[in-house]
């Protein structure tokens, strides 16, 4: 097993335990959260539930999508599979949009019916559980996230994190029922904004990875000092493109070589480059070469 398949191996499994973390303690908080909703009529605890059980769902659509990411390029679909993890990312936020109108509705139609809920000590406990629980997932999430590059584990993240801040906002309410009767349609309300939020944010990063953005500036001084490593001379990479498909990375630039080199020689030197390129970053490189201009250190041009 190579250096590479190893240290895939090693994300896979940090992606595989912070989604069934996910799974099961979503599952326990959802029955916790839905009895508590029931007991106490409260139609903001009854969506603070179905919220907790949408992050299990998107779980599970997360796992879908890295086990699919992990099948080998195809003819047909040379660069892989690993943009299905866009792919969920885009699918959440759709479910997250339609959870946040539906409890919307029901927020409001609770204040013009004049309806209150009566909490008791088991909302207390379920939404202190949540909170708690809730973000040590959305850490583990967010380590499982840095380790395999998936990014539908950072939505699964901020989905934890937005259910935690939820719920915060209902234990608030909770002390403040008795002044008001009208404060778990507008925690139902509220809940459904926080839903929006998140949905929004993770349709945000689906939007730039499907479009594409420029490569951060760790991944240009990073490729830069591999680069000049292989080369063991000064080649100025530049124009550098980025194009990312889950943890595949097809990466274009160009760089300068001396006017008068060989063409076989520098050939060979592109394809050492492309070999470091790819046991230390696991990116696939292509390379156009252009001829050093004269004067070149002088024109200040990189």
């Amino acid at each position: 097993m190579s250096k590479i398949q190893k240290k895939q191996k090693g994300e896979n499994f940090s992606a595989y335990l912070s989604i069934w973390v996910s799974i099961t303690g979503n599952i326990f908080l959802f029955i916790l959260k839905f009895w508590a909703g029931i007991v106490s009529s409260s139609v903001a605890v009854i969506a603070d539930a179905w919220h907790t059980l949408s992050d299990s769902i998107s779980s599970i659509i997360v796992l879908i999508s890295v086990k699919i990411s992990e099948k080998r390029p195809t003819s047909k679909f040379p660069f892989g599979f690993g943009r299905s993890d866009t792919i969920a990312s885009g699918i959440l936020s759709i479910m997250l949009v339609v959870i946040s109108f539906e409890f919307f509705i029901k927020g409001v139609q609770k204040l013009m019916d004049k309806q209150t809920a009566t909490y008791g000590v088991i909302v207390y406990v379920a939404m202190i559980l949540t909170v708690v629980f809730k973000e040590v997932m959305a850490q583990i999430s967010i380590w499982g996230a840095k380790k395999s590059a998936i990014k539908s584990l950072k939505a699964d993240a901020w989905h934890h994190r937005s259910d935690a801040i939820s719920s915060i906002v209902i234990l608030i309410g909770v002390f403040l029922s008795k002044f008001f009767w009208w404060i778990d349609g507008v925690l139902g309300i509220l809940v459904a904004l926080i839903i929006a939020y998140t949905a929004f944010e993770i349709m945000k990063d689906v939007f730039k990875s499907v479009i594409g953005e420029s490569p951060d500036d760790e991944y240009k001084q990073k490729l830069k000092s591999i680069v000049l490593e292989a080369a063991n001379m000064e080649v100025y990479p530049h124009h550098i493109h980025l194009h990312a498909y889950g943890n595949h990375h097809e990466v274009t630039f160009h760089i300068y070589l001396p006017a008068t080199l060989e063409i076989l020689l520098a050939h060979e030197m592109t394809n050492v480059i492309e070999t470091a390129l790819k046991e230390k970053m696991n990116s696939i490189a292509t390379i156009h070469v252009e001829p050093l201009p004269e004067n070149f250190k002088n024109q200040n041009k990189l």
